[in-house]
């Protein structure tokens, strides 16, 4: 008769499988935004011993530090616990997964157009209804961005300048400048945007 495994020994496995996906994530957000550890430290309030533990899958970090170095990665903490696989390189369209984007976004709708966060860019199908207006809440975060407008009329701000965008028009910048989008006009703005490195 085979002995069992017990319920401890699988929340054990469990636990260290879990802190081994956040380090690794961890270590890849770090490196996509070419942060010393360090620095990221720095910016974190984190010690760089235990930045430097938990990139290698050990230590048991609270809540709070998880928080405090996804604010300054400037990301959602749950992209700490995406675990890298073997992704289909395909995305159908009709299995796109919702992203939720931060501030105040109306009706519109985010779709992952990319397998998945873990690459060095994330594709976003975006449709934005009339009356769509972030620029109560402008972003800025590392990287830079690329969007195409397939349908509609589409506003985009930088820095408070208006670029508007037709069918086929397309805007790139880096994001790091304040922008912020509207939808002034009476159609659904359909728009692909790519962003890198990936930051909803």
């Amino acid at each position: 008769m085979t002995a069992q495994p017990d319920a401890e020994d699988n929340g054990r496995a469990s636990a260290e499988q879990l802190m081994s996906t956040v380090g690794a994530q961890l270590k890849t957000l770090r490196k996509m935004r070419t942060f010393t550890i360090e620095a990221l430290s720095a910016r974190s309030g984190v010690s760089i011993g235990l930045i430097s533990q938990i990139e290698r899958g050990r230590g048991n970090p609270s809540f709070n530090t998880l928080v405090q170095m996804a604010h300054a990665l400037d990301v959602p903490i749950g992209r700490l616990f995406h675990a890298a696989d073997d992704t289909s390189p395909l995305v159908r369209s009709t299995e796109r997964r919702s992203l939720d984007v931060h501030g105040p976004s109306g009706d519109a709708s985010h779709e992952l157009m990319s397998p998945d966060l873990n690459g060095a860019l994330e594709a976003v199908w975006i449709e934005a209804p009339p009356g769509y207006d972030t620029s109560a809440t402008p972003f800025t975060h590392p990287g830079e961005e690329f969007g195409v407008v397939l349908e509609g009329r589409h506003e985009v701000y930088l820095d408070g300048v208006r670029y508007e965008l037709g069918p086929g028009d397309s805007i790139t910048y880096p994001s790091t400048t304040p922008h912020w989008y509207r939808n002034a006009g009476t159609e659904t703005v359909k728009a692909i945007w790519v962003i890198t490195p990936p930051t909803f």
